[in-house]
């Protein structure tokens, strides 16, 4: 039975990959400002979505040619790779917008059937935990904001592990923590690369896609199209769904 609900938070419960996508597109373009769209940029985003910020600073350099605008700002930054001064650049862009508290206390930024989930499952006693590439104090900014901090029994941030999704890590040191095994935990994600993190973890996933994820799960066979909602309000009837399959494999009551 399941034990424990994991939540990414970046697209799964607040829009923070929205902000993040047009970061990394303002970054690229102040890089190359006349070479480059903010939506050809958000486009490639869509690609690497969920991946740590090397591999999708290192992605978008490649794909735009911008290695050598972001060496020229290595010194700038004390840096020793192009991928890492684009990322100060992207970093400092973010942060400007996470510093409005009410961008992400609106609703345009939030999943609310999501946050709902989570309330419910909070409810039921199930253990709640969080797993987010996101970096600690970038997590905790977000979660203080949305009156979260307390709901979770623990959080793993990308300062936790070595390996970034999809390798499994960061969702094994989450079940560790909770005292309970991987077959024990319900994942909700919305991107690929959580998804996959989750399934190689043992854990049983349900995928909330968003706009910048939903095309990717569309082309890719990345998982049963019964545990994929692309319709937040449908959440709930789906980890029904999934808890009852789940069931019918084990003995004894489940959550949420």
């Amino acid at each position: 039975m399941y034990k424990a609900v994991i939540f990414d938070l970046d697209g799964t419960l607040v829009q923070t990959e929205k902000l993040k996508a047009l970061s990394y597109a303002r970054a690229a373009v102040k890089l190359n400002p006349k070479g480059l769209s903010e939506q050809h940029v958000i486009e490639e985003f869509k690609q690497v979505v969920g991946r740590s910020r090397q591999e999708v600073s290192a992605h978008l350099l490649a794909k735009f040619g911008l290695e050598e605008a972001a060496r020229s700002r290595m010194a700038d930054f004390k840096v020793t790779r192009p991928w890492q001064a684009f990322a100060q650049v992207r970093l400092r862009i973010y942060e400007e917008m996470l510093a409005d508290p009410e961008v992400l206390r609106s609703r345009s930024h939030q999943w609310p059937h999501n946050l709902e989930l989570l309330e419910r499952v909070r409810q039921n006693g199930c253990a709640l935990g969080l797993a987010t590439m996101s970096d600690c104090e970038q997590a905790r900014r977000v979660l203080d904001v949305l009156g979260l901090s307390a709901h979770f029994d623990f959080v793993a941030t990308r300062d936790d592990v070595d390996h970034p999704k999809p390798h499994p890590e960061i969702y094994l040191l989450v079940a560790s923590e909770l005292d309970v095994s991987p077959a024990e935990c319900l994942v909700i994600e919305d991107s690929p690369s959580g998804v996959r993190a989750a399934r190689a973890a043992g854990m049983g996933v349900i995928a909330v896609t968003t706009p910048m994820t939903r095309q990717a799960f569309r082309e890719k066979d990345i998982l049963d199209r019964r545990w994929v909602v692309d319709d937040s309000a449908e959440l709930p009837a789906v980890v029904l769904e999934c808890i009852v399959a789940h069931q019918d494999k084990h003995v004894g009551g489940s959550c949420p």
